[in-house]
């Protein structure tokens, strides 16, 4: 089961957030730029719990 990606921060709708940006998630994949999630004190408003960097893909290098 894969996360899904979302490219905006659902505080303040910054669509800078491609999957390899920094982003902070919760269990159930809020997603939030780094500076909403700070603001929260890195607590989603929607369920209570905690936002953590959302893992980054696995870059490939073109052979």
């Amino acid at each position: 089961m894969a996360l899904e990606m979302r490219d905006r921060c659902e505080r303040c709708e910054t669509a800078e957030l491609p999957p390899d940006a920094a982003a902070r998630i919760c269990v159930y994949e809020c997603t939030y730029c780094v500076a909403c999630s700070e603001a929260m004190q890195n607590i989603c408003p929607n369920c209570g719990g905690e936002l953590v960097p959302r893992p980054r893909p696995a870059r490939t290098d073109p052979a």
